[in-house]
């Protein structure tokens, strides 16, 4: 499906699925009629029914009018009757007169508008599915409470209510990149005072009046910027900035202790492996508990082949071998894995205390692996792990290459609808950095991520492995890239409002066999979930499955428009915007 796009038209201009109104408001049906909207489908479906032509001409008039009128009405009605505030901009609500009188013709035919879902109570704000983080532990004043983040992911998630998560009362849309990095909004997250006080969150943050802030400058102890470039140093690097000439493109933050065998299977031969902890001082060492704590950690290591680099204060770094001759010469430590057990991507399966990954064709040392960003295009031998030709790789990428030029333009047009402009102009290109967080729900190769990099865009992009389609998460790890296995009929494990984007290309097609276990709404309602208030959505899928979508979307109250995609078969293009819904003060 990743073809070039050529050329687009769109489905009649039309924004799709949006009401202004809460469907919980006991008075919306009278209003609906007041404005004409209820006498809108009446008279249609009575038309249907008449036999006379001449009345037939006539009703349509009357409903026309009767339609331009009503849609009047409730642009100017609307910050009065609606429960929910949402913003839009002028020339949005323009676009939805000509939709009403598009409606006219779906109603004739007995389309029914399928029933906007209503918002989830509060508790659902912050909340993490498949985690056991139960909201209310978040605001426990116990210092020393435990919160747990087992992984049980049974849907006990807004979407068993089909219901919508708004944001706090107070969020706000999060501050541009790269300032964006520097910065939060206070009110956007929930840490508790606790936390603040707390550790290393201490250190690296302050709290302003309405911002907290990363900045590593002299008012902060043990800063970001500062930990990096101790930590390079340990390596033998100058700073943080030559991480790359040391071959670390991709860097995990992982649990310290019993997990390092997991730790030693997600490193590649000679990664490095760093562990910043106050026992790792002289005076805690002297505390019975810590001493064992720390020894467990060294002999583990040790048996892992894993060499103690440097250690500075809190932190240590050791490095893994790129010797697999290493380990036939250990006096004990964990065997290594057979091949059962061996596995690249062991998704959904128990920790085996076992040395994975010597069997790979993936054992390259990061000394020998090509830098980033070269990285990103892998060579005919590194294709060649994967069943893969260099010819096939490089007409994926440049398909890619067309596909974010046109996603771009497109968008022009939609980011820049709130801003009058005379007639004539041109729509500005969006900016670079209007996309930081991006998810690609069925990443393949990773083309997307590449492509949208060499276009110069400032995007952070997670890549998405569906379990139902072909396992490319350690390709797309071989090219610098970050990703994840997921099952799409379950909850994406992280925080509400994650992404500025999701983008999902051919998803629809590789799960319509699973619709047993979940239908296309709980895909879309968890989309809705993890993704920002404004934040976009791209879907390029099969004609049939995009008009389904599209009908599901009206439940989201999402902005929606069609495209038809030329040259493509039988394919179209669903670009959607996700409403700011605020909290009635």
């Amino acid at each position: 499906m990743s073809k070039p796009l050529s050329r687009w038209s769109t489905d009649g201009g039309r924004i799709i699925g949006i009401s202004d109104r809460d469907p919980l408001d006991q008075n919306y049906s009278k209003d609906s009629a007041e404005n004409g909207i209820g006498h809108e489908a009446g008279a249609c479906q009575s038309l249907r029914q008449g036999t006379a032509l001449p009345f037939v001409k006539l009703g349509l008039a009357l409903v026309t009018a009767l339609a331009l009128f009503g849609s009047l009405y409730w642009t100017i009605s609307i910050s009065t009757l609606s429960q929910v505030h949402i913003y839009r901009g002028y020339r949005r609500l323009q676009e939805l007169l000509v939709s009403d009188l598009s409606e006219i013709g779906e109603l004739s035919l007995g389309s029914t508008k399928l029933r906007e879902l209503g918002f989830c109570s509060s508790e659902y704000e912050d909340f993490v599915p498949c985690y056991n983080n139960v909201w209310e532990s978040l605001d426990a004043g116990d210092p020393d409470r435990t919160i747990e983040y087992e992984r049980q992911c049974v849907r006990k998630s807004a979407e068993d209510h089909d219901c919508l998560v708004l944001p706090p009362r107070n969020y706000r849309i999060p501050i541009r990149w790269p300032s964006g990095r520097d910065f939060i909004w206070k009110e956007n997250v929930k840490i508790t005072g606790f936390e603040f006080s707390s550790g290393s969150l201490t250190k690296r943050m302050m709290v302003e009046e309405e911002q907290i802030s990363f900045r590593s400058d002299s008012l902060m102890v043990d800063g970001v910027e500062d930990y990096s470039h101790q930590i390079a140093e340990m390596i033998g690097l100058k700073n943080g900035s030559n991480f790359n000439e040391a071959g670390v493109s991709t860097i995990f933050l992982i649990t310290d202790g019993i997990f390092l065998i997991e730790v030693d299977r997600l490193l590649r031969p000679g990664g490095y492996f760093v562990w910043t902890s106050p026992t790792n001082t002289q005076r805690p060492l002297h505390d019975k508990v810590n001493q064992k704590k720390w020894s467990l950690v060294r002999d583990s290591a040790e048996k892992l082949c894993w060499d103690m680099l440097s250690q500075q204060d809190e932190t240590i770094v050791w490095k893994k071998t790129t010797n697999k001759k290493c380990y036939s010469s250990r006096k004990s430590g964990p065997p290594l894995c057979d091949r059962i057990h061996d596995l690249e991507s062991p998704y959904y399966q128990p920790l085996n205390p076992c040395v994975a990954g010597t069997r790979s064709q993936r054992w390259i040392p990061i000394e020998y692996r090509t830098p980033w960003p070269s990285q990103a295009t892998l060579n005919s031998s590194e294709l060649d792990i994967y069943g893969l030709r260099s010819r096939d790789f490089a007409e994926d990428a440049l398909n890619w290459k067309s596909v974010v030029h046109n996603y771009w333009s497109l968008l022009s047009p939609l980011i820049f609808s709130d801003h009058p402009k005379r007639p004539g102009d041109e729509d500005p290109s969006p900016p670079f950095n209007m996309l930081r967080n991006v998810l690609d729900m069925n990443a393949r190769f990773g083309g997307f991520n590449a492509a949208l990099l060499d276009a110069g865009k400032t995007a952070w992009v997670m890549n998405v492995v569906p379990t139902s389609g072909p396992n490319y998460l350690p390709l797309i790890f071989d090219r610098g890239f970050v990703g994840v296995h997921h099952d799409w009929c379950e909850a994406f494990p992280t925080y509400p409002r994650t992404y500025d984007m999701v983008h999902a290309e051919g998803l629809l097609t590789l799960e319509t066999h699973r619709q047993d276990r979940c239908s296309m709404l709980d895909i879309f309602l968890e989309i809705d979930r993890i993704l920002r208030p404004e934040g976009w959505v791209i879907l390029h899928d099969t004609a049939t499955l995009t008009e389904a979508a599209r009908s599901v979307i009206t439940q989201l109250r999402w902005d929606a428009r069609m495209l038809e995609l030329d040259n493509i078969g039988d394919e179209k293009l669903l670009i959607c915007q996700k409403p700011f819904f605020k909290k009635q003060q």
